[in-house]
């Protein structure tokens, strides 16, 4: 895990699913060096075989966030499936590191206050997101 800890002015994703592969495919396309937390080992394989930096573990464990390098880490997003989830997370990269910069996914709408407390930055809610962008369409 030493190879991980040096990792600099990195962004770390915390979730490898939908939301999480487009991340990455993005800040890759941009030329930013990458790093995924991914707790299911099938999904961090896949990660493996694309060549993109994972870490097989719990985004809310202190030490997986360290052994991801979160103190170096320029940004984090975190968005896995859970909200309680999501808001630990936040909580623990937020202590452990005051500059990152911390984007997050809100299932829920009414927990966004939460996060922003939490010390997120950004807040997005796809749920909301997705129902305002069908209704755009459909009122055309």
């Amino acid at each position: 895990m030493a190879k991980l800890q040096q990792y600099k002015n990195h962004v770390i994703v915390c979730g490898y699913g939908l939301v999480g592969e487009r991340i990455v495919e993005i800040l890759s396309e941009h030329k930013v060096k990458v790093l995924v937390i991914e707790p299911n080992p099938k999904k961090a394989e896949v990660c493996k075989e694309a060549g993109i930096r994972v870490l097989v573990g719990d985004a809310t464990s202190t030490k997986t966030l360290k052994e991801a390098g979160v103190l170096n880490a320029r940004a984090i997003a975190v968005v896995m499936d859970d909200d309680a989830k999501n808001l630990f997370c936040v909580i623990t990269a937020k202590g452990l590191n005051k500059n990152i910069i911390i984007a997050t996914r809100a299932n829920d709408e009414l927990i966004k206050d939460k996060f922003r407390d939490a010390g997120a930055d950004f807040i997005a809610a796809p749920n909301k997101s997705t129902s305002d962008e069908l209704f755009r369409e459909i009122i055309k």
